[in-house]
């Protein structure tokens, strides 16, 4: 049989002409790059460095340890001990990796109760920094000193004069990692944690005493000395307004079926009121971080108190140490347990127990009310309040600084004085108790969607907030409308008019932000279609609406926005809740705060800045335009129809008014100001009275309790006339003490 010869095509002629690309080459790394790489992971920045060396000292059996830190600790981090020091003949091999005390076999770890054990810290230090070792032990007359750099010593260890224990320095952290170093400039923020960390292992280990400083300060941060009392040291870490608040919780289980474990610790009561949750939580003496433990326990205080304040808890867990994996992070700051999920059960039910027992009853700092002159006196004017349980008698306050509130009405009180029929409950609403637990209860979603962008524009609120209003909105009492923009608030001795449509537009901003990816629809009852939405907003944008030369444009720019919109229609759904079907109708919108629905009558302005304002290009900058034309739509804009409790129920007159030409004024058939009810339009009428009534239920009972919750004032709020301070009683009294 004759063979065919092969037939080779032109590409596969060039192609095989090419040289051919070898796969890359698998070597070694060197090792001093792979110890670097590693120190990399241990000592992430110089808490992480602190935490290991105080474990050290711990595991010494020391009981007194001292931390110095300058510049946050890149410059210097020195921990100073009394424990048992490190022999002589062990420091040629004390900073090499994989050298330690706390086992020699794998099976050790099983039963591991030290904390420290794999002998990757002080060798990580070494190539990350100038590590510097004086120790002495016990027997010995003088101590020695030794550099380490790279997991070796610099030179033999020389005698030195010491003190009982161990000192180790470490100088120039992250010298040799250009990147890292430049980003931990903020020694400021550094130095904080490192007194947390070390404010925590005080109140964990009572039989130790702590110092922290910063370098060259004559006053140290954190000192705390040994005690007997789990409270005396939460009292002298975090301050008595702590220590006052806190109970103490245990719980215990010894059923191997479930789990075995023991829980003592104190948690925050129903009087403790803070904005940023402390846990403190050690497990067999560890320092660890329980997120699961940590979020079952602030669900539990979110359902049983009726504020948004956050909990102290302190918890200590000891678990037999075969059930603990302390082998599951590179700084070791968490641990994996045997029947995790039972034991977190077990501990939520405990302090589910406890809190709501201590809810029965609850403690107000309170001041005398001094009572008024057109209500009935009591039988003694001065009649003082029975001092508190402690012993402590209230302190007198002067009459300048005193708060004056009505107990008997907190809320509205501007409605008491005023001779108009109180506004209706809209419809549909739920009872005022029911809305407001609803409100306060209510919390932003823990995972937010995880991009940098949004990320970011989170901590722009946080950078911008000023503090100074934030503490008027958290603290302030909503007195009522002074007119249809501005509410009249009270914060202390203060007397504010604020701006509802900025604030309720900045809230509606930033809870876009915290709830982004995780919002509930409001359904519409028909699906609105974008091209008629988007003609209703640019006719009102006209300033000649009469006039059809533009119709044809406007047309034009209707159809490519809705384009645009169905393009995104994907996004905007997934992100933001807008649905945008393929046939270009809007059909469900997202809900950004519980018990408000917008006003529709701005939906068309919102599909048109949706079209024209957003930037779709830049992903930071489309979320933020998307987020602020949400909230300028959901803010709380005057209703379109005139108030009709002021000079705008002349708007409801039937028929039309004649206009004097000479003067401009508008003048109406009546011979006297005496106005006939049948001359309005009743219908029209009752419609504006409910919706301006409903707008002011919403702005009491909804509005203003999520923004104590949630808002965030920026800085601009303060000069922008969003607050405006109409009075001070300090200066009232000034006034009216010379007539």
């Amino acid at each position: 049989m004759d063979h065919q010869p092969a037939i080779i095509t032109e590409e596969e002629e060039a192609t095989s002409a090419l040289p051919r690309k070898e796969p890359p080459k698998i070597h070694r790394l060197d090792e001093s790059v792979v110890n670097r790489i590693a120190a990399g992971e241990v000592i992430q920045r110089p808490i992480s460095a602190v935490k290991e060396l105080v474990e050290n000292s711990l595991d010494a059996g020391s009981t007194s340890i001292s931390v110095t830190v300058k510049d946050g600790g890149l410059k210097l981090i020195q921990v100073s001990d009394d424990g048992h020091g490190i022999r002589y003949e062990d420091l040629p091999i004390l900073c090499e990796r994989h050298t330690t005390s706390k086992l020699s076999a794998f099976e050790d770890l099983q039963t591991i109760k030290s904390m420290g054990f794999r002998g990757e810290a002080l060798a990580s230090m070494t190539y990350v920094g100038h590590v510097t070792v004086t120790t002495i032990t016990g027997g010995q007359l003088h101590g020695y000193r030794v550099s380490y750099r790279d997991g070796v010593m610099e030179h033999q260890p020389r005698p030195c004069a010491a003190v009982k224990g161990t000192q180790i320095m470490i100088e120039n952290l992250f010298y040799n990692m250009t990147a890292r170093r430049k980003t931990l400039q903020n020694s400021a923020d550094d130095y904080s944690k490192i007194v947390d960390l070390i404010s925590r292992f005080s109140i964990h280990h009572t039989e130790v005493s702590f110092s922290c400083r910063k370098h060259g300060a004559a006053r140290a941060d954190v000192h705390s000395i040994a005690t007997s009392s789990r409270l005396d040291a939460i009292r002298s870490v975090y301050g008595m307004a702590v220590a006052r608040d806190v109970m103490e919780v245990a719980a215990l289980d010894d059923d191997p079926s479930r789990s075995i474990f023991k829980m003592d610790g104190y948690i925050s009561n129903s009087n403790y009121s803070a904005k940023k949750t402390v846990m403190v939580l050690f497990i067999n003496d560890r320092l660890v971080e329980c997120s699961a433990l940590k979020r079952a326990i602030e669900v539990v205080y979110a359902a049983t108190l009726p504020k948004a304040s956050k909990p102290f808890i302190y918890m200590s867990i000891v678990l037999p140490p075969e059930h603990v994996d302390v082998n599951v992070h590179p700084t070791k700051k968490e641990v994996s347990l045997l029947n995790q999920e039972s034991i977190i059960e077990n501990i939520q039910t405990v302090v589910e127990l406890k809190l709501r027992n201590c809810n029965t009853s609850r403690t107000f700092h309170t001041q005398t009310v001094y009572p008024s002159t057109s209500g009935t006196l009591g039988s003694n004017k001065n009649t003082q309040l029975s001092p508190s349980e402690d012993g402590s008698k209230s302190q007198k306050v002067p009459v300048r600084k005193m708060v004056r509130t009505d107990s008997q009405d907190p809320s509205g009180r501007l409605h008491a004085y005023l001779q108009v029929k109180p506004p209706r409950q809209p419809e549909g609403k739920a009872d005022l108790t029911t809305v407001r637990s609803a409100v306060r209860q209510r919390r932003n979603p823990k995972e937010s969607a995880d991009l940098t962008s949004i990320q970011e524009l989170l901590n722009d609120i946080d950078c911008n907030c000023h503090s100074g209003l934030l503490e008027v909105v958290r603290d302030c009492t909503y007195i009522g409308m002074a007119d249809d923009v501005f509410a009249l608030l009270q914060h202390g001795t203060r007397l504010y008019l604020a701006n509802v449509v900025n604030l309720s537009k900045e809230l509606m901003y930033q809870q876009v932000l915290h709830r982004f990816a995780h919002f509930n629809a409001i359904q519409l009852s028909e699906p609105a279609p974008l091209p008629e939405l988007l003609m209703l907003a640019l006719k009102e944008e006209d300033l000649d609406p009469e006039c059809s030369e533009n119709d044809d444009l406007k047309e034009k720019i209707a159809e490519m926005n809705t384009q645009l919109l169905k393009q995104n229609a994907e996004m905007l759904a997934e992100y933001f809740c807008v649905h945008i079907d393929q046939q270009g109708n809007l059909s469900k919108i997202p809900v950004i705060l519980d018990q408000y629905t917008p006003d529709m009558d701005h939906v068309p302005d919102f599909v048109l800045c949706l079209g024209n304002d957003v930037d779709w290009e830049d992903e930071k900058s489309c979320f933020q335009t998307i987020s602020a034309a949400l909230g300028n739509f959901y803010a709380m804009h005057p209703p379109l129809l005139p108030n009709p409790s002021g000079d705008g129920l002349q708007c409801y007159k039937k028929g039309k008014n004649h206009v004097d030409i000479k003067n401009g004024n508008a003048t109406n058939n009546l011979e006297d100001d005496t106005i006939m009810e049948d001359e309005y339009d009743h219908e029209l009428l009752s419609e504006a009275d409910t919706a301006w009534a409903q707008r002011e239920w919403t702005i009491q009972h909804v509005l203003f309790p999520s923004m104590r919750l949630f808002l965030k004032p920026p800085n601009s709020m303060s000069t922008n006339g969003t607050f405006v301070q109409v009075a001070s009683l300090e200066k009232l009294y000034k006034i009216f003490e010379r007539c």
